[in-house]
């Protein structure tokens, strides 16, 4: 029976190591926010990255301004990738973030559609305006513009062109912009403005097609990211590994503008 006992409790102590070494190996892999409209980029940046340093991250997609107030209420993400730099500034302003950040990629729109769809692309969007005209427009798709960002130049790229009022009615709106997307090419509209990296993924490309629109239609999107206040020794690796030259020509293929290097540092930019 004492053998029993003392057999018991080493087993008991190797269950705590093992425990407490596995919490620690958790802790050890960081929890990422990342805008959705990355998501493909990012998925096969930090690929690579696990495969180059071991060290492994936990990444969430979703819109930016949902992001911002879930990490200003405690969430526990580490970094902070934001498709628009006035969250990562609205961050820092507020103390959860340890600077403002860098640019890390700019960002474009497109106007994409199912292959089934009467719509016609084209970057000046006169297919969009011709089915507006004719009362045939009956459906169409952009992120949520309240706190997604491609969401916020879509609608400021149609008012540019005088389409907003019109289309307005017809809008089904994406919770963030990677939702929009699969609105506007899995049939359940007639199209949508959204962004160029998800168009151009091959997941999307098999349902629809789409046509880059002109960067000039509307504000830049400087898509900045941040650490947080809670960041580790892992974060802050893969925040230097998203900063080379292997990163960035990712999000080059990906449909990515990269920002000039005058203003990689320089908030407000």
């Amino acid at each position: 029976m004492r053998k029993f006992k003392g057999l018991f409790a080493l087993c008991i102590s190797v269950l705590v190591l093992f425990s407490s070494l596995n919490a620690q190996a958790a802790s050890d892999v960081p929890a990422i926010a990342a805008a959705s409209n990355i998501k493909f980029a990012l998925d096969e940046i930090a690929k690579r990255f696990t495969e180059e340093t071991g060290e492994r991250v936990r990444i969430s997609y979703g819109s930016s301004g949902n992001f911002v107030a879930q990490i200003k209420h405690g969430a526990p993400f580490q970094l902070f990738m934001s498709a628009d730099e006035k969250y990562i500034h609205q961050l820092a302003s507020s103390g959860a973030a340890i600077d403002d950040g860098v640019l890390y990629a700019v960002g474009r729109l497109a106007i994409a559609a199912p292959k089934s769809s009467p719509l016609e692309l084209d970057s000046d969007l006169n297919g969009l305006k011709s089915m507006l005209s004719a009362g045939k427009l009956q459906r169409f798709a952009i992120a949520n513009p309240e706190h997604a960002p491609y969401g916020e130049r879509a609608r400021e790229l149609l008012q540019g062109m005088g389409l907003w009022e019109s289309i307005e009615p017809k809008l089904i709106y994406g919770e963030n912009v990677s939702q929009a997307a699969q609105f506007a090419v899995s049939g359940s509209t007639q199209g949508g403005i959204v962004a160029l990296s998800l168009a151009m993924a091959p997941q999307f490309q098999r349902m629809g097609h789409y046509q880059a629109l002109p960067a000039e239609l509307h504000a830049p999107l400087h898509q900045r990211m941040v650490l947080t206040d809670k960041a580790g020794a892992t974060a802050k690796a893969f925040y230097a590994y998203l900063q080379t030259d292997s990163a960035r020509q990712i999000f080059i293929e990906f449909g990515f503008g990269l920002p000039d290097p005058r203003v990689l540092t320089e908030p407000g930019k």
